[in-house]
């Protein structure tokens, strides 16, 4: 079961979910505003889900249902993955890497073997 509760929380399981999520949404929100836009255009009638847009109601609303449906995923899915995530799995403490000062030092060691003088450890 640890093994399953590592592959959802350091994959990215759940980011991509709300990537597929959210990107449905915006969709259909591209998807509204191209037929409302073509709809203005004169001589055409073009029809969004079998009602006419001429007045725009169904672009507006596909953006407020993205707007909300983007809501939900945040306050509801990203930010308890955040905090479970964060528990399970906490963020490197603040500092230099590891990797960065083995670099400084064989830096140095370089240097100091060719009779330099020593740069500032940054």
């Amino acid at each position: 079961m640890s093994g399953f509760k590592n592959f959802l929380l350091r994959g990215n399981l759940v980011d991509l979910a709300v990537a597929v999520i959210i990107g449905t949404a915006f969709g259909a929100v591209v998807a509204a505003f191209t037929a409302w836009l073509t709809s203005a255009l004169p001589g055409i009638e073009d029809t969004f889900k079998g009602a006419k847009l001429g007045d725009g109601a169904f672009f507006v609303n596909a953006v407020i249902s993205f707007v909300i449906l983007a809501a939900v995923i945040y306050f509801f899915v990203v930010m308890p993955y955040t905090r479970i995530k964060e528990r399970y799995f906490p963020s490197a403490p603040p500092g230099t890497p590891e990797d960065i000062k083995l670099l400084q030092e064989i830096r140095d060691l370089l240097a100091a073997q060719q009779g330099g003088t020593t740069p500032p450890s940054v």
